[in-house]
């Protein structure tokens, strides 16, 4: 039998990890966590040892681990119908899904595009607003604005549009040149506001910019509410009413990448509905699926569907597609998704556990080292700081959030850090007494690893 320790070294030896400096496992104990199992909120270990899932395996996991009736669903699916093309194919699961989205959604929605996860998606977007200028006379318009600091994934499509420069500066010369807002950022605000008092006057930087340059600008991108690889910053939602507003008064698209957010995360089934506001076009992946199967889709109005709706001469056609697009094990499961959380009121039940989650991180504030605390719903954020007063940020090569996750992870929580930034994004299933314990365990493991640097 393969024991623990050869698995690892197969690992190493064959497996390249994403966002992870290989070189860091070398001449040392601290080795990549062999995971055998999951179930509810629990992840376990090669050795029997179980982990509270504190960030649902990358924002992804929000029905919990193996989830008996999404288990029953994908293997009736995988015995039906596994994959089909979806060009001039059509399938049952996917006719489903794309109803109850545009159904969630609300008018003005009325179109669904498939694709493979968050970054395509937005791929997907990006592209679907240039060419709906494109075919609307007005191919001048062909800028995309971003937020500084943002993150629309790692391909190069989204990393053009991104904002974080261990992301993107490396590949500077293959990506192509956007525009740039300052992102609001409460906690280091620019123009020096509360962030209880302020009336977003960070979104004049944005006004400015659509002043001077709307005829050349197709659409903005935003990450709604949370800019999530930025370390969970956090803006008021009136922020995004603002932007709807603008984006209308100089005729520029609104491009909501819900990736993160969308399905229940920030306590409604999108976050765009904290706002008021509907978007032009909106990305969703991540949560769709549970956390399940790989799946994206790019949602639409009829305004920019009927740009591209035309006889094969005039070449309007969206020639954009995957092979896996819309693939009928991932929208099955996708759809009993979406009746799990209609049918057992998850949106509802969820409002609780995030009274409790605000409740129980609220002691965070005490610590020496901890600069701000903040939350959107089901997700909630510690910021740790070298000097509290001044708020100075430990350098990146303390590692301080690395730390941390150690730390905890001797104490049964997963709490991967986003550099200095320790977060919570725990299952939806998660107990208040859970809540309790994931909150405790990073609250000692913050007090232990800043109060020994």
């Amino acid at each position: 039998m393969t024991t623990k320790e050869e698995w690892i070294e197969k690992d190493l030896k064959y497996v390249w990890h994403p966002d992870t400096q290989m070189k860091q496992y070398e001449g040392n104990d601290f080795k990549p966590t062999l995971i055998v199992r999951a179930e509810g909120i629990y992840l376990y270990d090669i050795d029997g040892n179980k982990y509270i899932d504190g960030v649902s395996s990358w924002w992804v996991n929000t029905l919990g681990h193996s989830h008996p009736k999404l288990n029953k669903v994908l293997t009736r699916q995988a015995e039906t119908l596994e994959h089909v093309l979806l060009a001039d194919f059509t399938h049952i699961p996917a006719i489903e899904l794309a109803q109850k989205l545009v159904q969630l959604a609300g008018e003005p929605f009325s179109k669904v595009f498939y694709s493979d996860d968050g970054s395509t998606a937005v791929e997907v977007a990006l592209k679907m607003a240039y060419q709906y200028w494109y075919q609307k006379g007005k191919p001048e318009k062909k800028y995309f604005v971003s937020k500084t600091e943002s993150y629309h994934g790692d391909t190069l499509g989204s990393v053009s549009v991104g904002g974080i420069d261990i992301y993107k500066k490396i590949f500077n010369p293959l990506v192509f040149e956007t525009l740039k807002v300052n992102a609001p950022y409460c906690y280091r605000c620019p123009k020096n506001k509360e962030k209880d008092s302020c009336a977003t006057e960070c979104i004049e930087n944005v006004e400015n910019l659509f002043q001077n340059r709307h005829k050349e600008i197709a659409a903005m991108i935003v990450e709604p509410l949370v800019q999530g690889a930025a370390g969970m910053r956090m803006y008021p939602s009136c922020y995004l009413s603002k932007l709807r507003t603008l984006c209308d008064k100089y005729d520029i698209l609104l491009i909501d990448d819900e990736v993160a957010m969308a399905f229940g995360r920030t306590g409604k089934y999108f976050a765009f509905e904290h706002a008021g506001i509907k978007p032009d076009i909106f990305c969703v992946a991540k949560g769709i699926t549970a956390g399940y199967i790989p799946l994206a889709a790019t949602i639409t109005t009829d305004k920019i569907y009927n740009a591209f709706y035309d006889d094969f001469s005039t070449l309007k056609t969206f020639y954009h597609g995957h092979s896996f697009t819309g693939n009928p094990i991932a929208c099955a499961v996708a759809v009993e998704n979406l009746k799990i959380m209609e049918q057992e009121n998850i949106i509802e039940k969820l409002q609780p556990k995030i009274k409790k989650l605000k409740d129980c991180t609220e002691k965070f504030k005490t610590l020496k080292h901890v600069g701000d605390v903040r939350q959107t719903g089901m997700v909630a954020a510690v910021e740790m700081v070298k000097d509290k007063q001044i708020k100075e940020p430990y350098p990146f090569t303390d590692r301080i959030g690395h730390k941390v996750f150690k730390e905890a992870m001797k104490n049964g929580a997963l709490l991967r850090p986003i550099g200095n930034v320790i977060y919570f994004m725990p299952p939806y299933v998660i107990k208040n007494e859970e809540i309790e314990k994931l909150t405790e365990i990073a609250y000692n493991a913050i007090k232990i690893v800043t109060e020994m640097n």
